[in-house]
């Protein structure tokens, strides 16, 4: 069952305040990896919770965290298989670099389905 995404959530006042936050969460966590920091795990933890509540924010669902087994309208190809495998190695630069290209993806993903609704 694919689950929808939410015509209201998905709009650009919406999302956006998460895009920042990644932005700047995106920078800590490319410095802690340059000076071989042990923070980058930590930050990339909480990269992967700011990821999942987008997709969890802008999808029609009761449950508060993503189920693996469903496919969600907003994710991007192959998204929740590149998800696991970020969840699986956070403290890696392959997967922050994975995050990072899920949430380009995201936002254009968003803005199509955005165009798509007019």
């Amino acid at each position: 069952m694919v689950i929808t995404f939410d015509p209201v959530k998905i709009q650009k006042n919406a999302v956006e305040p998460m895009f920042l936050e990644w932005e700047e969460l995106s920078k800590l966590i490319h410095e802690a990896h340059q000076q071989r920091n042990r923070q980058a795990k930590v930050f990339m933890e909480k990269g992967i919770e700011l990821y999942e509540r987008l997709i969890v924010t802008t999808s029609n669902q009761e449950s508060e965290g993503i189920n693996v087994n469903e496919d969600y309208e907003v994710l991007p190809l192959n998204g929740m298989e590149r998800l696991s495998f970020i969840k699986a190695r956070p403290g890696q630069f392959a997967c922050y670099r994975q995050l990072d290209e899920l949430f380009k993806e995201t936002k254009k993903r968003l803005a199509r389905l955005r165009v798509k609704m007019k």
